[in-house]
């Protein structure tokens, strides 16, 4: 182990001890922030790691494989969720299209294909509902069947719900992990899956 890796170690095993909040490392490294306040787990059974996403994030787009991989390691007593944010901008049409995937029961199967229209294809019109209905169908789907769940209550109310909960943890940039609702993770890729990891160790030890 390097003498990076076993100050971090330590460094946040510190602060879980102490409760402390504290600020990150330097931007280059990455580090672990204490949000203000713990905010409740949709699993209170087990270990919860969130991410914090936007298919319209080219950033999101390279950590999207990297940390599906890594998420599919992690032992059963760690609940992962995925959290697309927008800010109240045009990203929120993205938001609703990854509930809209996820209520037609879609999600895993139109998920890369998501980043890949935006990132590759240069598709601007996901942003729109019209333009994701065009995408939908193009794949195959029904129009009338991603339309009405698109404008549901239910699709609606996971945007504001996560809408609420991203504004509410203070997420400014993303990918962002949170583990516990209690520790926002930043930096480069295998600094934030190698702090995460550290916190879910943590977390098993309590």
């Amino acid at each position: 182990m390097t003498v990076r890796l076993s100050l971090q170690k330590l460094f946040v095993a510190l602060v879980l001890l102490t409760g402390l909040s504290f600020a990150p490392l330097h931007a280059a490294e990455g580090g672990v922030e204490r949000l203000a306040r713990t905010f409740p787990k949709e699993n209170p059974g087990k270990i919860e790691v969130i991410e914090f996403f936007s298919y319209g994030c080219g950033h999101c787009s390279d950590f999207h494989p990297i940390f599906t991989k890594w998420a599919e390691t992690l032992p059963a007593d760690v609940y992962v969720r995925r959290i697309p944010v927008g800010w109240n901008r045009q990203w929120v049409a993205l938001s609703r299209l990854y509930y809209t995937l996820e209520a037609l029961g879609e999600l895993k199967k139109y998920d890369d294909d998501v980043f890949a229209a935006i990132h590759k294809e240069r598709r601007n019109d996901l942003l729109t509902e019209k333009g994701a209905a065009r995408w939908y169908v193009s794949k195959g789907g029904n129009e009338q069947k991603f339309t009405a769940t698109y404008n549901s209550f239910g699709v609606t109310s996971k945007v504001n719900q996560a809408e609420n909960l991203a504004q509410g943890m203070e997420i400014g940039s993303v990918p962002t992990l949170v583990v516990e609702g209690q520790y926002r993770v930043q930096g480069s890729f295998p600094t934030m899956l190698k702090l995460t990891e550290q916190l879910i160790e943590e977390a098993r030890k309590k």
